[in-house]
């Protein structure tokens, strides 16, 4: 089973990822994690969007390969990638159909006060999701950026609110 993970900015996917890997036993991906870890110390100041764009898509082919490998195992793969664009979610929908692999959308539908406040904390905090500070800019960014999860794509998957 591959799970696909959406919701807005602050929404709790990393940690609702860990939720879900304790009753899978799944293998997550975080593309934060992967971001920080692989891409961030490179990043120029004037290197946009595309510049991260064209990393995370290097990045999801290497995911695609290990979830295969994790498919074969019986082991669930929980794709905490943002998913922020019908495309994107529909690129793993296809993958996963292509494939005969099952998948599930959990949608983290929450407020933008409660995911603001969130993630004032976690820039605060540093616990432990904190990868990368988010910035006002940022976080006003992806309310226009994201798009919520249409009726079609959420009728057999999950739909987390407050």
């Amino acid at each position: 089973m591959i799970h696909l993970i959406t919701g807005n900015t602050g929404s709790g996917k990393t940690t609702y990822s860990a939720e879900l890997k304790s009753k899978t036993n799944g293998i997550i991906f975080s593309i934060d994690q992967w971001n920080k870890s692989l891409f961030l110390a490179d990043k120029k100041p004037n290197d946009g969007l595309q510049w991260f764009l064209e990393r995370i898509d290097r990045a999801e082919k290497i995911i695609m390969e290990l979830v295969q490998q994790l498919e074969n195992s019986k082991t669930d793969s929980i794709l905490d990638l943002g998913l922020s664009k019908f495309e994107h979610r529909e690129k793993f929908r296809k993958f996963s159909k292509s494939n005969g692999y099952d998948t599930k959308i959990h949608f983290l539908d929450i407020s933008k006060e409660t995911r603001l406040k969130r993630v004032l904390k976690r820039n605060n905090e540093k616990g432990a999701t904190f990868e990368f500070k988010v910035s006002q800019e940022n976080f006003d960014f992806m309310e226009s950026w994201f798009e919520k999860p249409t009726e079609k794509e959420i009728t057999d998957g999950i739909i987390i609110t407050e």
